[in-house]
């Protein structure tokens, strides 16, 4: 057994920014969404434009991490002794109705000069120790402050999405709520009172009671052949109607169980990236005659630059993974059906995190994005 205080990424809080062992800076905020099938195709591709803006804006080594809870609740009504006849009785008819509750937050995070990258075989949770840098530079936390601050002006401005900045209370919790640290760490609610639980990553993840379950989605064989800002519902569409969702809404709210799903986007060098595909452009270019994949690899590699350079495209490594959790252990290969289920319906290969899991689960601990497993990506 390992005391997490230890290991814990996460070595301080101050100025609403979360600092890390090795120095990385992370800002966190909290989303709010348009209402759930309120939106239409116009504004979900508005809403992809701000979003692609604003990440041009952002510094190299910069990790954009979303986080989307979503947990089934039960209703409760506010009956109120003020309130009208009416109003009670609406409450009273939707009293213990359940329904899936959703939050989501956005962290970024400015990884520290000269930080090596994270793999599964390196990684902080691998250590019994973590050694504090203490070396911060100011101008660095000046200027990604300033790019942070852009970068939610962008999204703010496109009126369809609001970013309100997380405070040092939100972020480590108090006496009275859980922050969002404890809540990720121990599968909390933000309005619960902190309660510590045991974690075990040996032989499946396990949180207290509940059990754990991740599918990643980071290989080019696993991805949609189709990506965009929005897919067409059948079930409310008519043939001369079309109505539509989010293209991850398989993995949101129509998922009906507990879980959470993350999205992390690596920013890096863009002139160092295309120069390193370039080089393995050439290396598959000279392996061609050996092999037709090769060949076809090449082709590929050529196609990606040409259209980065002709188009100012911005190259990134991503990642995305969804964990579902029970504390009945006999409901955990229903939860497997339906995680490969909802990504099968947007044309995704699931694949069960098992060796690389913890890694994975560890680097979602808020203000830790910069260990995560590259490898993974």
């Amino acid at each position: 057994m390992i005391d997490i205080e230890k290991i814990l990424p996460v070595y301080r809080v101050q100025n609403d920014c979360m600092v890390s062992g090795q120095g990385d800076l992370t800002i966190a905020f909290r989303v709010a969404h348009m209402d759930i099938f309120s939106a239409s195709a116009a504004d979900y591709d508005a809403l992809h434009h701000s979003w692609l803006k604003a990440l041009r804006i952002l510094p190299a080594h910069t990790i954009v991490h979303k986080q989307d809870y979503f947990i089934r609740s039960a209703h409760q009504g506010n009956s109120a002794a003020e309130a009208s006849f009416l109003t009670r009785k609406a409450e009273q008819a939707f009293e213990g109705r359940e329904f899936l509750k959703h939050r989501c937050y956005l962290m970024l995070t400015r990884k520290a000069l000269g930080r090596r990258d994270a793999s599964s075989g390196y990684s902080t949770l691998m250590r019994k120790a973590i050694v504090p840098s203490h070396v911060l530079d100011e101008r660095l936390l000046m200027d990604f402050q300033e790019k942070a601050g852009a970068f939610v002006q962008i999204l703010s401005d496109s009126g369809l999405i609001g970013l309100t900045r997380i405070h040092d209370d939100e972020l480590t919790g108090t006496t009275g709520a859980a922050g969002i640290i404890e809540q990720y760490c121990f599968l909390q609610q933000p309005d619960a009172l902190p309660l510590i639980r045991d974690v075990h990553l040996k032989d499946g993840i396990r949180i207290g009671d509940d059990r754990l379950q991740i599918f990643g989605l980071s290989e080019l064989d696993q991805l949609p052949s189709l990506c965009g800002s929005r897919i067409t519902y059948d079930k409310y569409s008519t043939d001369k109607t079309r109505f539509s969702i989010g293209f991850a809404s398989n993995l949101g709210m129509l998922l009906d169980c507990n879980h959470m799903y993350n999205q992390y986007l690596f920013i890096g060098d863009s002139q160092q990236a295309l120069k390193s595909l370039e080089r393995k452009r050439l290396r598959l270019q000279s392996l061609s005659a050996y092999s037709r994949e090769n060949a076809i690899a090449a082709q590929a590699t050529a196609d990606f630059l040409n259209e980065a350079i002709a188009s100012q495209r911005m190259p990134v490594k991503a990642h995305f993974n969804l964990m579902v959790w029970t504390n009945d252990s006999a409901k955990m290969q229903e939860l497997r059906n339906q995680a490969g289920a909802a990504m099968a319906a947007m044309d995704a290969v699931a694949k069960q995190e098992t060796d690389g899991a913890p890694q994975i689960w560890w680097a979602g601990i808020p203000g830790n994005a910069a260990d995560f497993p590259m490898n993974d990506a």
